[in-house]
C-alpha cells in the first residue's frame, strides 16, 4: 500500500527504560507500515541528557517551538539512587518540568475509556478530564538542606534595589526549605486555557485549591479564575449552558468521588500530577489515560501519563517477557499525528489516526489485553506480552 506522506516533522522525544522499548515496537509494527514517518528526533533518554548537560531537552522544548506539534516517550527524573545507578554529573531536573516551563500552558489528561473496564467508582459513568496548570511550583522550585541554626527569611528585590523580608522561620538546628513560584501570566493562559476547552468540550469546569491554608499562593490562582470569568467567559457559559465553579481541593475531592463524571477539574501543577494518577488509576490502569499540553502559543505536546515502568525494564535486561501496556504511549503517537494532520491539511493522517486508535480499543474489547487489564475486563479476557498485544493491534488494524 502506498504510505501517508507527511509535509512537517513532529518533534520526537525518545525516552528510558520499557517505555523506549515499547516506543520503537510502536513505530515499527503501528505506525511506519501506514505512514511516511517524518519527525525531528531528540534523544531524551537520561544518559544523553547527562551528556549534552541536559542542553538536549531544552533544544526538543524549542524544537516543538518551531514545528507545533511534539510527541514524548516517558522519562526517567533522576532522584540520588539515579545519579548512582546511571553515575550522572549532577541530578537532572524533571525533562518534563523543563519543557513545560519553556512551553507554558496547560496539560490536558483523561482516561481511555473501554468497553469491558467499568472504574473502580461505580458511579463514574462519562471520563473526568483533569487540567492541569504546567508551569512553577514544586517543579520549578529552589531548595536546600539547612545545616544548623538560624534565621530563614524570604526576600524580593525590586528592580529598584528595594527589598521586603518575611520569616520564614527560626530553625533550632538543622533543616530543610523550599521556594516556589509562579507568574500572573501563567496563571491566567492557564485559567484561559481551562475556560476555552470547557466551552469546546461542553463540560462543567472545576477548579480547587487550599487558599484557605495559602491565603495568598493559592488565593492568587481563585482570583485570576474568578476575574476571567466574570470579564471574558461567564456570557459564554450560561449560552452553553454549562457551569464554572470553584471550591476548596478537599471538597473537590468529595465531590469528585461522589460524581457521574463527565467534567474537567482543573488543578494547579502538583495537585494535577497526583490527581491524574487517581483519576487514571479509577479508571483502569496508568497506562490508560492520554495527555496533552497545550502552550498559548499553540503548540502542542502529546505524551504517556506514566513512567518509564522501571521494574519491567529489569525484567527485559534478563531477557524475559513482559506485559507492559503501550496503550496511552499508542495514543500518544496517534493524538500527535491526528494534530499534525490537522495543522497541515491532511486529512488522511487523521483518518490513520482515528483507526490506530479504534483498533486499540477493538483489541481489548475483543478480549486481548495486557495482563494489568485482564483483573478488570468483565468477560473472558486473554493476557498477552507486549509484543503479543502489539501484534494482535496490528492485526486489527491491517483489517480495517
Amino acid at each position: 500500500m502506498t504510505k501517508i506522506l507527511m509535509t512537517t516533522p513532529l518533534v520526537e522525544m525518545d525516552g528510558d527504560e520499557m517505555t523506549r522499548i515499547l516506543w520503537q515496537k510502536i513505530k515499527d509494527k503501528l505506525i511506519l507500515p501506514y505512514v511516511d514517518l517524518k519527525t525531528e528526533y531528540y534523544d531524551l533518554g537520561l544518559e544523553k541528557r547527562d551528556e549534552t548537560n541536559d542542553q538536549i531537552t531544552v533544544d526538543s522544548a524549542n524544537a516543538t517551538l518551531k514545528y507545533g506539534v511534539a510527541v514524548k516517550c516517558a522519562t526517567i527524573t533522576p532522584n540520588a539512587q539515579r545519579v548512582e545507578e546511571y553515575s550522572l554529573k549532577e541530578m537532572w531536573k524533571s525533562p518534563n518540568g523543563t519543557i513545560r516551563a519553556i512551553l507554558d500552558g496547560t496539560v490536558f489528561r483523561a482516561p481511555i475509556v473501554v468497553k469491558g473496564i467499568a472504574p473502580c467508582v461505580r458511579n463514574w459513568k462519562k471520563p473526568i478530564a483533569i487540567a492541569r496548570h504546567a508551569y512553577g511550583d514544586v517543579y520549578k522550585n529552589t531548595e536546600f538542606a539547612v545545616p544548623c541554626a538560624g534565621k530563614a527569611e524570604l526576600c524580593f528585590t525590586d528592580a529598584n534595589g528595594n527589598e521586603t523580608k518575611q520569616l520564614i522561620h527560626e530553625f533550632n538546628g538543622s533543616g530543610i526549605i523550599q521556594g516556589l513560584h509562579n507568574t500572573d501570566e501563567s496563571i491566567t493562559s492557564f485559567a484561559r486555557s481551562c475556560f476555552q476547552y470547557a466551552l469546546s468540550e461542553k463540560q462543567d469546569l472545576w477548579f480547587s485549591t487550599k487558599d484557605t491554608i495559602s491565603k495568598v499562593y493559592d488565593h492568587r490562582f481563585k482570583d485570576i479564575f474568578a476575574d476571567l470569568y466574570e470579564a471574558e467567559f461567564k456570557e459564554a457559559f450560561e449560552a452553553a449552558g454549562i457551569e464554572y465553579f470553584y471550591t476548596l481541593i478537599d471538597d473537590a475531592v468529595a465531590r469528585v468521588i461522589r460524581s457521574d463524571g463527565g467534567f474537567i477539574w482543573a488543578l494547579k501543577n502538583y495537585d494535577g500530577d497526583v490527581m491524574s494518577d487517581m483519576i487514571a488509576t479509577a479508571f483502569g490502569s496508568l497506562a490508560m489515560m492520554t495527555s496533552v499540553l497545550v502552550s498559548p502559543g499553540g503548540q502542542y505536546e502529546y505524551e504517556a501519563a506514566h513512567g518509564t515502568v522501571t521494574r519491567h525494564y529489569y525484567k527485559h535486561l534478563k531477557g524475559e517477557e513482559t506485559s507492559t501496556n503501550p496503550v496511552a504511549t499508542i495514543f500518544a503517537w496517534s493524538g500527535a499525528l491526528r494534530k499534525r494532520g490537522e495543522l497541515d491539511g491532511l486529512s488522511e493522517l487523521g483518518v490513520y489516526a482515528d483507526k490506530l486508535e479504534a483498533a486499540t480499543l477493538k483489541t481489548i474489547e475483543d478480549g486481548k489485553m495486557t495482563k494489568d487489564l485482564v483483573m478488570l475486563f468483565e468477560g473472558e479476557a486473554t493476557g498477552l506480552t507486549s509484543d503479543g498485544f502489539l501484534d494482535a493491534i496490528a492485526d486489527t488494524l491491517a483489517a480495517m
